[in-house]
C-alpha cells in the first residue's frame, strides 16, 4: 500500500512539471500569401516621401553671410512729367509798373535753384545674410528728396518689416520670389499694393476697384554649366473709377443745416442719387515686366519693365503707392554694394 502511493506521488509531480505555464501566449497564424517578415525599408510603416518634381524648380536669393548682394533699379520717365513749381510773384518796383522793364535790366533776377523731385531717378537695393540668418534689405534712392530706408525680407525676397509706401512696392516687384516650387505655365501674386484704399479717404464714391497681381513663369531655359534660367513675366493693374465730393469748408455750421443736408443726401442716397456735387475721379497703375533669374546662381540676370500710374480729377495722389508717371524700369546688378551712409555722432 505504502508503495502504490509513493508511486502516485511521484507520477503527479511528473505531470505537474510537465504543464505549461500559465499566461503563455499562442502566436496567431499568419493569413494565407502573407509574407513573414516585412520588406526593406518599410519596419516602420511609414509612407514613402514623394519624389520632387523635376519640371518644377524654387527660387531663392542665394546670399553669402557677410557678402552683400546690390542691384540698382533705374527709373526713365517716358512721358507724364512732374509739374514744376510756380515762378514766385514778382515784387512790386518803387518805380511803378512802368520800371519793371528798367529795373530787370538793370538787376536781372537769379536762376532759382533746382526743385526737389520726389521721384527717385535710381534705387539702389543692398541685401544681406547676417550670420544669425536674418536677411536684410538696404534701399538708397538718387535724384529725389527720399531718405534711405532698411528693412527686413524672408529668403524668397518677401518684405517683412521696416518698408513702407513706394518703396516698399517696387521692393516687392523686383526682390519677390515664389513662395512654392514653380514650373512652366505656373503663376502667383505679389505682396503689393499699388494703391492704399485707406488712403483713398471717404470722399470717394464708386464701384469696387479693378485689380490684377499676376505674375507668371513662362518657360525654364538651359543656361551654361547646367545652369537653369526662369524666365518671369509680370502683369499687375489697379484702377479706382467714380465720383469725388467736395470736402466740407471749414468753419461753424448750424446744428440745423447739418440735419438737413444729412437727411436730404440719406434720402438721395437710397434714390441711387447724391445731391453733392461730386466730380469724377480715379486712379491707374500698370507695371509689366520680363526678367530672367538664375535658378543655381540665386540671382537676377536681367530685370526689364514698364509703370505706368495716373490720377484723374482730385483723386488724391498720396494714394498711390508707386511713382506717379510714366517709366521705363531696368534692374541692374551692382559689383560692389554703396557704403553704408554714415550716421551722425549723438552730442555730448
Amino acid at each position: 500500500m505504502k508503495r502504490s502511493l509513493s508511486g502516485l506521488v511521484v507520477a503527479l509531480s511528473l505531470f505537474a512539471c510537465k504543464e505549461e505555464p500559465r499566461g503563455k501566449m499562442e502566436p496567431i497564424p499568419r493569413p494565407p500569401g502573407m509574407k513573414d517578415t516585412p520588406a526593406e525599408g518599410d519596419a516602420t510603416g511609414a509612407p514613402a516621401r514623394p519624389t520632387a518634381d523635376p519640371s518644377k524648380v524654387v527660387l531663392r536669393w542665394k546670399l553669402a553671410a557677410g557678402a552683400p548682394t546690390a542691384y540698382r533699379l533705374y527709373l526713365e520717365r517716358t512721358s507724364g512729367a512732374a509739374p514744376e513749381a510756380a515762378a514766385p510773384e514778382e515784387e512790386a518796383s518803387p518805380r511803378g509798373r512802368k520800371g519793371r522793364g528798367k529795373d530787370k535790366e538793370e538787376a536781372p533776377a537769379e536762376a532759382p535753384a533746382p526743385r526737389a523731385s520726389a521721384v527717385p531717378g535710381t534705387l539702389t537695393y543692398v541685401m544681406e545674410r547676417t550670420n544669425s540668418g536674418d536677411y536684410r534689405v538696404r534701399v538708397i534712392p538718387e535724384g529725389s528728396s527720399a531718405a534711405e530706408d532698411h528693412g527686413t525680407m524672408s529668403e524668397r525676397g518677401f518684405m517683412l518689416d521696416g518698408l513702407q509706401g513706394m518703396t516698399r512696392n517696387t521692393a516687392t516687384v523686383v526682390l519677390e520670389l515664389p513662395r512654392d516650387p514653380v514650373g512652366k505655365g505656373d503663376t502667383w501674386a505679389l505682396g503689393t499694393e499699388l494703391v492704399s484704399p485707406d488712403l483713398v479717404g471717404p470722399a470717394f464714391m464708386g464701384p469696387p476697384p479693378e485689380r490684377r497681381n499676376r505674375v507668371k513663369l513662362t518657360s525654364l531655359d538651359a543656361g551654361e554649366g547646367g545652369e537653369q534660367v526662369a524666365i518671369v513675366e509680370y502683369d499687375l493693374y489697379e484702377k479706382y473709377a467714380g465720383k469725388m465730393r467736395p470736402t466740407r469748408k471749414s468753419g461753424p455750421v448750424p446744428a440745423r443745416e447739418v440735419e438737413e443736408a444729412e437727411d436730404a443726401e440719406n434720402e438721395a442716397r437710397a434714390r441711387g442719387t447724391s445731391t453733392a456735387a461730386a466730380v469724377d475721379a480715379g486712379a491707374e497703375v500698370k507695371i509689366t515686366g520680363r526678367g530672367e533669374f538664375l535658378v543655381k546662381a540665386g540671382r537676377w540676370r536681367s530685370w526689364e519693365g514698364t509703370l505706368s500710374a495716373v490720377t484723374r480729377g482730385p483723386f488724391p495722389t498720396t494714394a498711390v503707392q508707386v511713382p506717379t508717371g510714366n517709366f521705363k524700369l531696368r534692374l541692374s546688378e551692382l559689383e560692389s554694394p554703396p557704403a553704408p551712409q554714415p550716421t551722425a555722432k549723438p552730442q555730448q
